[in-house]
């Protein structure tokens, strides 16, 4: 008998663990520090703001003791369970990232009051109390990249491929041409769209807009599709035209192809809203632009990490010197780039 009652509680335990790993990537246990999960939309692969996010998420509950969990989704099926099943297991912050996730965040926070989360990139139109965004002005620093194309372009043709027609979007892709038609107002912009089942992580599908947008005689073409860009990259080490990164610094992944990044501190803002939501003082949305440090480009870097970044801009000093200056004057005001998303 007791045999079998060690066997049957050998079999239970092995169970319970097969649960908890089916359900995500647990860190090292800390008792008596803060719990996390964070919910993708997507599999992280190589979405490199996705992966940011994890960073972030991460880095919370190593410096607090605490533990943290990775669910990824693959679809929208996925991504209701997956919050759902964050919900139950009742952590004390559940992060969120993309506007993928904007309704379900909206939904969910309302109908589970008592349990706090954290979504970034976005944010509802009214969040409810336990609901904190963290949101970035991402047009600020797409028109910096536009500065540099518009000094940069023989053909006086740029472009953006981008995964999806959406006003939210279009704050890098419109601001890009704008930065680079406040250098030259002759200057032609295309811009063509991923689209399909997966645009956020579609190289194949990406490349082919690239070469198409090529053809045109686009020479600097801004590449706004998260894990796709990797095919706009190779369009453009098989084409010879130039290219921008997102989120992070992309220009190693095709060097001498790339001329800088609009980039995005996606792994401080989830630091800064998880530790705010812990001690009490999270806002209901916090905004990081150039003024904060949130967003930025290559050349607004150290004159050191510029150099080695592999970004082609470093090989131009007067045109970094420009995009300081244009920096500046939208930090103060002087220089107002529009907002697609919100007028």
């Amino acid at each position: 008998m007791k045999h079998s009652k060690t066997v049957l509680t050998l079999a239970v335990i092995l169970a319970l663990s097969l649960v908890a790993a089916a359900c995500g990537d647990d860190a090292e246990e800390g008792p008596d520090g803060p719990s996390l999960i964070y919910v993708t939309p997507n599999p992280i692969g190589v979405n490199k703001f996705l992966e940011l996010g994890q960073i972030g998420t991460q880095q919370v509950a190593e410096e607090l003791g605490g533990t943290w969990k990775t669910f990824e989704s693959t679809n929208d099926s996925d991504r209701r369970a997956n919050i759902e099943a964050a919900i139950d297991e009742a952590p004390d912050v559940i992060v969120l990232t993309t506007f993928t996730l904007v309704e379900l965040a909206d939904e969910l926070s309302k109908a589970h009051p008592d349990q706090e989360f954290i979504l970034i990139d976005t944010c509802p139109d009214e969040p409810a109390a336990n609901l904190h965004c963290g949101v970035f002005r991402e047009h600020e620093g797409a028109y910096l990249l536009g500065i540099m194309a518009g000094r940069l372009t023989e053909t006086k043709e740029v472009g953006s491929v981008v995964a999806l027609d959406i006003p939210f979007l279009h704050r890098y892709s419109d601001s890009f041409a704008l930065g680079a038609q406040s250098v030259d107002p002759s200057i032609n912009d295309t811009q063509v769209f991923i689209g399909g089942d997966n645009p956020f992580s579609d190289p194949a599908r990406a490349k082919e807009q690239a070469l198409a947008v090529a053809a045109r005689g686009a020479d600097h073409i801004f590449a706004v599709g998260a894990g796709s860009n990797g095919g706009i990259f190779e369009a453009a080490q098989q084409e010879g035209f130039f290219s921008y990164g997102v989120d992070v610094n992309q220009c190693p992944e095709a060097p001498g192809r790339i001329v800088d990044n609009n980039m995005k501190l996606v792994d401080a803002l989830v630091v800064q809203l998880a530790k705010a939501v812990l001690d009490g003082t999270a806002e209901s949305v916090v905004a990081f632009g150039l003024a904060e440090r949130g967003t930025g480009v290559m050349a607004l870097a150290s004159d050191d990490e510029l150099a080695d970044s592999q970004c082609l801009i470093a090989d131009h000093p007067d045109i970094v010197a420009e995009v300081r200056a244009a920096r500046d004057a939208i930090v103060n005001g002087e220089i107002v780039v529009p907002d697609p998303l919100f007028g």
